[in-house]
């Protein structure tokens, strides 16, 4: 690390501590040369490989765009949205890859916003499931009201008898 104020190539780490939300590291460093202080910032990389074979460094705040185009006139709030990309962000570093393929950010997405928002749910994975057809949709309709039917009570489940007492 590299002095700012006298370009002296080395420097002595004085103390480091994790950040508020355990992002980044800080650490307080001082050149040996002019005895000047200074604070570094240091955050893992994570990079995205997009479909063109293209890199670019992962960005929270696009996900909060693609969210925010999909959630567009749903009753979804700002705080909603950042905390979705948040989660997003921190379920992709959990993976511990420092590339992760584009389709597999939109994938990631597709979970909490789910929780959050059905129909925006559904906007978004008509693109990152690459919906063609009326059946895309209503396949993933029938789907979603698979998974969302109620179960039947456990009263009838564990007596069985109850429902044909009266015959």
């Amino acid at each position: 690390m590299h002095c700012p104020f006298c370009r002296h190539t080395d420097s002595r780490v004085i103390d480091s501590r994790a950040t508020d939300d355990g992002s980044a590291i800080r650490r307080r460093r001082q050149c040996p040369e002019c005895g000047r202080r200074f604070t570094t910032v240091e955050t893992a990389s994570l990079t995205v490989v997009k479909r063109s074979g293209a890199t670019e460094p992962f960005s929270r705040n696009k996900v909060l765009v693609g969210v925010r185009k999909a959630c567009q006139g749903r009753p979804v709030t700002e705080d909603q949205l950042a905390r979705l990309a948040q989660r997003v962000e921190e379920s992709i570093r959990a993976q511990g890859h420092a590339e992760i393929e584009a389709h597999e950010v939109g994938m990631a997405i597709l979970g909490p916003l789910r929780e959050l928002d059905v129909v925006a749910y559904l906007r978004f994975a008509s693109v990152y499931q690459a919906f063609d057809t009326l059946e895309d949709f209503e396949g993933a309709i029938a789907l979603l009201r698979v998974e969302e039917a109620p179960t039947p009570s456990g009263a009838d489940e564990a007596n069985p008898s109850a429902t044909t007492a009266n015959t």
